[in-house]
This record gives C-alpha cells, structure tokens and sequence, in this order.
C-alpha cells in the first residue's frame, strides 16, 4: 500500500513516505476572514478533509494545521469601509468559516492558530533572516531579499529577471523592486505591533512561515492550498522559512477553484455564492457530495443544475440505505475495510471520482440483491457502502448528519407539493371547463374523486383552491 500524490513543486504524481514512519503532518492555509466564506473557499477544507481522512484510514497518525489569517490589507479596509474594529469583522468571519466547515463535515483541525497570536514567532524568523543576510529593514519595513534565495521561485517555475512584483502602499526603501514585504511599517489607523525595527504589523506571507514552524518543526509532510496560492503566497513562505533554516514542506498539493461563468470564484469580483445561503436551500450532505467528489485538481463550475444532479445521484445512494436498514430491521455497521478497488482509487492521488465510481456499483449490487431477497447479500453491500463513505464523510447515518434525513424528507415533501400542485391544479381547470358549460354532473364528480383522494376542495371568490384533508 503507497498512497501516491501530486507534488506542484515536482509537478507529477510522487509515492507519499512521510518524514516520521506512520504520522503525517499537513499544514492548510486557511481562511483570510475579511468576509464570510463562498464555496470556493469551503472546497479546499472539504478537499484537505478528505486527504485526512484518507490517511488516518490507512493508519496514519495526522497532525492537521489549519490558519487564520486576522491581520491583512483587506480586512483593515473592511474596517475603515464599515466603520467597526479589525478584530470585530475577523472574529465574525472566522466564526463563519466554522460554521461552513462544520456544517460540510470536516473534522476540527488539530490545530487552528491565529496570525495575531505569533508575532512573537514572526519577530524571531525576522530577526533570523536579516542576520543572515536575507532580509533587511527600510523605513520601518522588513523586507525579503529576493535575490539572496537561490532557489526562489522554483515552486511556479518563473524566471526572476521576467517577475513583476509591484510594491504596495507604504512599502518604501526597497532595494529591489521584487523584494517583498515580511513587516509594514504602522501607518495612523492601522493596528500595530512593537518590533525592533519599529511599530507595524505583519505581511501575509510571514504569518504562515512563522506558524508552520511553531506546530510543525523545521520540516513536515504537506503544505496544501488553493492553486491561486502557488504564487506569490506559497513562493514566499518558501523562501523565508528554507533562508530560516527549515526544509519546511516535503510536498506541494493545491486544490483546483470553483468557478462561475468560467471565473474563478471570489469576493473581490463580486460572484461568489456564500455557503450560509447555500445550506439553507441545499442539504449540506449535498453540498459535501457536490464539492468533495470532483478531483481535488479539477476545477468545478458551479450551476443549480449541477446541484441538482449531485442532489439526485445522492438520493440514489440514501434511497438504497434506506431500503436495506427497513429490510435488515435494524442499523447495519460499515465493513472494517473498504472494497480494493476503492483503496485503489484513493492511493492514487486521491482518486475521488473513480472511488465514487465504486461506490454507484455497489449501491447497483445491493439493489439488485433487494429485488432477489437476497438480504444477506444486501446487508453485506450496504457495509461496503458505508464504509466507503465514511472516509468521503458522506455517510448518511453518521450522528454528524443526524436530521438531514428528515430535512430530506421535508425537501422531498416539498418537491411533491409542488408536482401536486401542478396536477390538482390540471384536473381543477378540467372542472371549471365543465361547469363554464355548466356541465354540473362531471364538475361535481371531478370535486368528488379528489375528495376521495384526501384532498379538500374549496370554491373561492379568486378560484377553487385546495387543501388535504381526512382519509
């Protein structure tokens, strides 16, 4: 058994050995929690999640890092646009993406730190690099020496005489103009931390250097995030931790976006779906199948009607669920091991699709056992399946999804109202035909079989409109 992943920094798919026999340890950039999150942003949890899962089921012991980003340029815009405290619109948001993560199933991180609680790290890995020649100070600004790091970016594979970096506001006293900022000097407004260069707050990209070194060691297994990361972002981290000292990550995974009208999905440009409406018209265990069951590398184009499909193909798998726990009389425990050719799928890159692929099959067996009554045959079917969506995080009898099934229902009874609706509303247009002839037999019969179908039908100044009734 060799779990295989795609590495960006080797761009090709590489055997996972990991630095500790058995333990496995994973460091996500997390959330930047200016606003509340899209679903965009919970497809990477939902992606990272999965991987985890995938590993502590083949044995492995995880160490799962996930950051916040509190302190940034964005959110200190927020703030000065809505007139309320830094920390007031980041903890609000923070408590958003949360509120998403749980809501889709993720496991709690192991670890979720802060960017405002390390300035104490950032200062030491600061301090680090300028004696070492890689980092200096201007104007109250800390700066990275670009040009100090033979191997910058290697990661996006640029070519440093072709890069364009341009500096931000405030950023002065560079050397190069493609150096980047670790430190901003404070500027009146801004919130601001005492350092040895002066007051000023962190850069984004030292938050996460500095964090993965504190709970992760001067090296670990995986550093994971979305492919807008790759640069500048994960080029950067790079660069200050290895100048630091630290080998840092040993492998490189980004997940692929989710994408409207071919856009990548964002708050800056205004198209993004926000995941507290989305789980109030959307079961989230749909919401989960919809964004965790696509490769993690394949980019996702959102739409209602492929909600809609992942909704039905999902019904498919509960209805199945559902027959065989009436026919078993009783809850049936997953298997302990998912079927081969699933850990197959899996090993391989996280092979969500193909796994997924299993799953269809053995759902098609087991019903194909039901209409034979053959019940040990679907019982030990319905095992495989749990246990295959146990590590998808899909089960739909796990106590996390506890009331989904009756939200489910009362989605479904809400789809039938309506598809009543429409055919009561077809035989009572009937009725008013026969009684605009005034064909009073027929209307009076029309009225008579629906009330014997349990429907009440009362003839009002706007029209006859109906209602059920007693059976």
């Amino acid at each position: 058994m060799t779990i295989r992943l795609y590495d960006t920094s080797a761009r090709q798919i590489r055997d996972f050995i990991p630095l500790v026999p058995g333990c496995v340890s994973i460091y996500l950039c997390g959330a930047t929690v200016q606003a509340p999150p899209h679903i965009g942003h919970i497809r990477s949890g939902l992606n990272f999640d999965i991987m985890r899962r995938w590993f502590e089921y083949r044995g492995y012991d995880v160490t799962f890092v996930r950051n916040v980003t509190d302190i940034d340029d964005k959110i200190i815009a927020k703030s000065a646009e809505q007139n309320r405290p830094w920390w007031s619109i980041g903890y609000e948001n923070e408590r958003a993406f949360l509120d998403g993560y749980d809501a889709l199933g993720c496991l709690p991180a192991t670890y979720e730190p802060r960017a405002t609680g390390h300035i104490t790290e950032m200062v030491e890995m600061m301090r680090g690099l300028i004696e070492r020649g890689h980092a200096y100070e201007a104007d109250g600004n800390v700066y990275f020496d670009v040009r100090s790091f033979p191997g910058y970016l290697a990661l996006s594979n640029q070519d440093l005489d072709e890069l364009r970096q341009p500096s931000g506001e405030g950023e002065t006293g560079k050397r190069d103009p493609r150096d980047f900022a670790m430190w901003k000097a404070v500027k009146p407004g801004e919130p601001s931390w005492e350092t040895p260069w002066g007051r000023g707050r962190p850069g984004w990209h030292l938050e996460c250097s500095a964090m993965a070194h504190k709970y992760l060691g001067t090296a670990f297994d995986i550093h994971g995030g979305g492919l807008d990361l790759v640069f500048p972002h994960h080029e950067n981290e790079i660069a200050q931790a290895k100048a630091f000292g630290d080998e840092f990550a040993k492998y490189w995974v980004h997940n692929a976006w989710v994408t409207l009208s071919g856009e990548k999905m964002s708050k800056s440009l205004g198209n993004s779906v926000l995941v507290s409406k989305m789980v109030k018209d959307w079961r989230p265990v749909v919401l989960r199948y919809y964004l965790g069951t696509p490769h993690y590398r394949s980019m996702i184009e959102y739409s209602p009607e492929a909600l809609h499909e992942a909704e039905s193909a999902f019904a498919r798998i509960e209805g199945f669920i559902q027959r065989v726990v009436e026919k078993a009389g009783g809850v049936v425990e997953p298997s302990a091991e998912v079927p081969p050719a699933f850990a197959e799928a899996m090993d391989d890159d996280l092979g969500v699709p193909q796994a997924l692929a299993i799953v269809h099959t053995t759902v098609r067996q087991g019903n194909s056992a039901l209409a034979a009554d053959d019940k040990d045959a679907a019982v030990a079917r319905l095992a495989e399946v749990r246990a295959m969506l146990g590590v998808l995080g899909l089960d739909p009898l796990d106590e996390h999804w506890a009331g989904e099934t009756d939200r489910g229902q009362t989605v479904l009874s809400q789809s039938v109202h309506g598809v009543v609706d429409t055919l009561v509303g077809m035989v009572l247009q009937q009725r008013e035909a026969a009684r605009g002839r005034k064909d009073w037999a027929t209307a009076d019969a029309i009225r008579d079989q629906l009330q014997q179908s349990g429907l009440v039908i009362e003839d009002g100044p706007d029209g006859p409109r109906w209602s059920l009734g007693p059976r």
